[in-house]
C-alpha cells in the first residue's frame, strides 16, 4: 500500500494559489481546514495527495527543483491532434486564471508540453 502524503507549498498569497491549483487540477477546498495562515485543497475523488499552501513573507526567487506536470491527455498511446487540442485548451484556461505560458516544447514537430508559471512564478508543465 502506498503512503499517504501531502504536497506543501510556500506562497505569498496561499488562498489565491490554492484557488488556481484547485482549478488546474480539478481539486476542491479541504473541508474543515481552518488555518488562518494557509489553505489546503484535496482531490474530491480521494486519489491524489492533498496540497497545502502556507503563508510566507518572501516571493519565489529561484527555479523549482521539482514541478507538477498536468497530464490532460492521459496516458499513451495518444492521438497527436487530440492531445494538442487538450493541451492548448488547458493552457488557455490556466492563462485566464493567472498563469503565464513560457514556452512550447515539441518532439519531431508534435507538441509535447507547454512550460508555464503559476500566479506566483512556480514552474509547471501541461502535457
Amino acid at each position: 500500500m502506498a503512503t499517504h502524503w501531502t504536497l506543501g507549498c510556500d506562497a505569498v498569497d496561499p488562498w489565491r494559489l490554492a484557488a488556481f491549483w484547485a482549478l488546474a487540477l480539478g481539486y476542491v477546498d479541504e473541508p474543515g481546514y481552518d488555518f488562518p495562515e494557509g489553505a489546503s485543497i484535496i482531490d474530491p475523488d480521494g486519489r491524489g495527495p492533498a496540497i497545502g499552501f502556507l503563508l510566507v513573507p518572501e516571493p519565489k526567487t529561484a527555479k523549482n527543483r521539482m514541478h507538477v506536470d498536468i497530464r490532460v491527455a492521459g496516458e499513451p498511446p495518444w492521438d497527436a491532434a487530440e492531445r494538442e487540442r487538450l493541451i492548448r485548451a488547458k493552457v488557455i484556461e490556466l492563462v485566464a486564471a493567472g498563469a503565464t505560458a513560457v514556452r512550447e516544447d515539441s518532439d519531431d514537430g508534435v507538441l509535447d508540453h507547454v512550460v508555464m508559471h503559476d500566479p506566483e512564478g512556480n514552474e509547471f508543465c501541461v502535457a
